[in-house]
């Protein structure tokens, strides 16, 4: 069925496509493909019916025939002549292509003749594309990766010849060609290929005999993600006991996966921990309430994509912290000045909000001119002016966040000026206590050996020149005429006599040989008492 209709649509093209010349003649071009049947027409002006016609090709006769008794050629009937001198040609092959020309003879001994132009052509056909590497999804769309290298071969059959064509339509570019060559096989690759050649790519094949063409077309995504990690932000809530948490990754194709969850240890696709919310997003946020956060608890961020390589990991953290408010707890000022209490919470996280309040009541601080607030970084400043008595008391530095709440307790003292006259005055009494003591302990130390020999406190500037030696002789003269005679032995213990002399403070060999008289000597010679140990 197929070849036959394919014969009638060339006898139709045909004639249309005949005209007639002013000597009787038509000229047409006929293509058919190997195998099919070709129906080359002779006469095909008006309804008389040639009587005879013969076929020639080359310049040679192949086949001749008539109205009453139609012809065929010896080879195997492949070639006949029908009754309306058409040339029937059944399975062409690639020789039968050339020029045909007819000659008929009609009524009346006139001729007709009519050439035609058998081309044989086939193709294209048996077309396959490849592109690669790349993965495939459900649907035969193809995957490739950002900086990846991708081939593209196709290839085709086509008899005599052919044009192959790849050609790209994308975001940026309708159908235009990259590549075009003759041939069965065409092939081309893309280095280092970015977002923008993402696309469908078209393999064109084009018979040049028959201007037949055939195209096979392949969709090409290029999935990237960005080179950063997930951003993870906290977002201040209403409720104080509520954490909002917000993770966002940007610039990734096609959209990931984000998931809030517990980090208890692991990584990537073997992260471990309770998982809050996972969705398809560039952007997601999550509200944890204080019943479900504590300290040292990690909140991570994991992002999910198949452009990401196996064993990598893109998330974001954080580790929650209570508040640790840290101050001076004891402050004093004087009465009708300004002081200033400072609270430094820094180690939160989230942050906390910090504020001052006042008594045990607590009652909120509002800013004025008896009260300023003000905040440097993570230091709160509490400053109060002209300051009275009843200023005096606690005042509390209150720091929350999800996690817990903790206060720092400032106990505020206030002075009069005379509390302060007098505590300087009993600080002056103090200090001249202290030092006249001292001044009296060290005179009573340099001293100490003239007190012990009991010379006492009369003698200590008179008796400056005293010097007290220990004298040990051979003798025993000395001791017999300058020790006097001691008391029986008492107990048996032995008895020591200390006698105290004043002797010259030249030596004694000098004083000897001196031609002074004793009187002389002991008005001016200089003297030093020598003491004398005796043990008996």
């Amino acid at each position: 069925m197929k070849t036959v209709a394919v014969a009638a649509l060339l006898q139709l093209c045909l004639r249309a496509a005949a005209t007639v010349s002013g000597n009787g003649s038509t000229e047409t071009a006929l293509t058919a493909a190997p195998g099919d049947i070709a129906l080359l027409p002779c006469y095909a002006v008006g309804n008389v019916t040639p009587t005879s016609t013969t076929w020639m090709k080359n310049g040679r006769e192949v086949v001749s025939g008539g109205a009453s008794s139609p012809s065929s050629s010896p080879a195997g009937q492949r070639l006949a002549v029908l009754h309306d001198g058409s040339l029937n040609i059944m399975g062409v092959i690639p020789g039968d292509e050339g020029s045909y020309l007819c000659s008929s003879a009609l009524p009346g001994n006139n001729t007709f003749r009519a050439r035609v132009l058998l081309q044989v052509a086939s193709g294209p056909e048996n077309m396959s594309t490849s592109v690669g590497p790349a993965t495939a999804l459900s649907n035969g769309t193809l995957i490739v990766y950002w900086g990846a290298t991708v081939s593209f071969n196709c290839s085709s059959s086509s008899y005599p010849s052919q044009q192959l064509t790849w050609a790209f339509r994308g975001a940026s570019s309708s159908n235009a060609s990259l590549v075009s060559s003759s041939g069965s096989w065409l092939d081309f690759r893309i280095e280092d290929i970015q977002p923008s050649a993402q696309g469908v790519y078209s393999c064109i094949a084009h018979n040049t005999i028959s201007h037949q063409a055939a195209n096979k077309s392949t969709q090409l995504l290029v999935y990237y993600v960005p080179g950063r990690h997930p951003e993870c932000m906290w977002v201040p809530a209403e409720d104080p006991s509520r954490a909002q948490l917000s993770c966002t990754w940007f610039g990734a194709y096609p959209t990931p996966t984000l998931r809030w969850g517990e980090d208890q240890g692991g990584q990537g696709a073997r992260w471990k921990g309770r998982v809050y919310v996972s969705e398809v997003t560039d952007s997601l946020s999550v509200t944890l309430n204080r019943s479900m956060l504590f300290e040292g608890q990690t909140l991570r961020c994991m992002a999910q994509h198949l452009a990401l390589a196996s064993g990598t990991e893109k998330s974001c953290s954080f580790t929650l912290k209570p508040p640790y408010p840290e101050g001076e707890p004891l402050v004093t000022a004087l009465e009708a000045s300004s002081v200033a209490l400072t609270c430094t919470e820094a180690v939160s996280f989230p942050p906390a909000n910090t504020t001052w309040t006042k008594g045990v009541q607590q009652e909120g601080i509002v800013p004025g001119s008896k009260y300023a607030l003000s905040v440097e970084g993570p230091v709160l400043r509490l400053t109060i002016f002209n300051i009275s008595k009843d200023d005096e008391g606690a005042y509390f530095c209150r720091s929350e966040n999800p996690l817990a709440v903790r206060e720092l307790e400032v106990y505020l003292t206030v002075r009069t000026s005379s509390e302060y006259t007098g505590a300087i005055i009993g600080i002056f009494i103090a200090a001249l206590i202290v030092g006249s003591a001292a001044i009296v302990a060290k005179t009573i130390y340099s001293s100490r050996h003239r007190i012990c020999l009991g010379s006492g406190f009369g003698q200590m500037e008179e008796d400056r020149g005293d010097v007290l030696s220990l004298v040990e002789s051979d003798d025993e003269q000395i001791f017999q005429d300058a020790v006097p005679r001691l008391p029986p032995l008492t107990n048996g213990h032995h008895t020591t006599l200390v006698q105290i002399h004043r002797i010259p403070s030249s030596d004694h060999e000098d004083a000897e040989n001196a031609d002074t008289s004793p009187q002389q000597e002991e008005e001016s010679v200089p003297t030093e008492e020598s003491v004398d140990l005796v043990t008996f």
